[in-house]
């Protein structure tokens, strides 16, 4: 990163700050600038673009979004003692870098974004990301006012988002994701990457707002997904039940005896709309 920004390696800013990496905040550096790089471009073309970006740390993901032509990059780090050494990145970088001292999980992205499309790219804190990204799906209006989102999870959350229905990984982010989006894996990240290494691999998903997902409330697809998934050993009039149950399920033409995991996004969809009516 030297070579392409002239900014000390991240190893050094981490020891001159004391930035130990702490679990409670869910926190592992990402310190390979060719990962780092790689992530960003990971989000597509980044020329003028604006970007958010969660739990940035020492800021090895930040330089190199902005080492790749961004206009601007906006960061959410709740952890002050992140703070100095990212406000030596928005010194060398001048008016494109603003630092938002805030928790993500209480932040208003669409605020932040304002009247532009932005693209949301973070190697998320591995407390926050799933509740973060459920966040982003079901903002509305829809579609939303992020481009893309480009987001790296433990490989597990991961495997979920994207999985398909009928498989062991297949569940409530599944269905979201599926709804709303075009969801891939990128690529994995090996735990030797980060300091301190985690316990677990990590993979980088890119998701892709839908323009016309199946019409459906978002708040009821939810709460649908939630006790579906939450009781998904068993059959859907039983996990069901306190949201109409066989009554339910057959005004949407799904067999009662099936289970959670053998629904497609759209019968969710369609169960989701009929939920009120019922």
């Amino acid at each position: 990163m030297t070579a392409i920004d002239g900014l000390p390696p991240l190893r050094d800013v981490i020891k001159r700050f004391g930035l130990d990496a702490r679990k409670s905040l869910g926190q592992n550096f990402l310190l390979d600038l060719n990962l780092t790089q790689k992530i960003a471009r990971a989000a597509g073309d980044l020329e003028g673009a604006t970007i958010l970006e969660v739990g940035p740390g020492p800021g090895g993901l930040t330089r190199a979004l902005l080492a790749n032509g961004v206009r601007k990059v906006i960061v959410i780090e709740r952890d002050q003692r992140c703070i100095p050494a990212l406000k030596e990145i928005e010194e060398h970088y001048h008016d494109r870098l603003d630092i938002v001292e805030a928790d993500a999980l209480e932040t208003d992205f669409a605020a932040l974004a304002g009247k532009e499309t932005v693209k949301v790219v973070s190697n998320l804190p591995y407390n926050i990301g799933t509740p973060l990204l459920v966040g982003w799906l079901l903002s509305e209006p829809w579609p939303p006012y992020f481009a893309s989102l480009t987001l790296m999870f433990q490989k597990e959350v991961a495997q979920r988002i994207v999985a398909a229905p009928g498989s062991g990984a297949y569940g409530r982010l599944s269905v979201l994701s599926g709804w709303r989006a075009e969801a891939k894996l990128v690529f994995d990240v090996p735990r030797q990457a980060f300091t301190p290494p985690p316990k677990v691999t990590s993979s980088v998903v890119h998701l892709t707002p839908r323009a016309a997902p199946f019409e459906c409330s978002a708040t009821a697809l939810s709460m649908l997904t939630q006790a579906a998934f939450g009781q998904r050993r068993k059959m859907l009039r039983q996990s069901l039940k306190s949201l109409g149950g066989e009554a339910l399920l057959e005004a949407a033409g799904i067999d009662a005896r099936r289970r959670a995991e053998t629904l497609s996004v759209e019968e969710f969809c369609r169960i989701a709309t009929l939920m009120r009516k019922t």
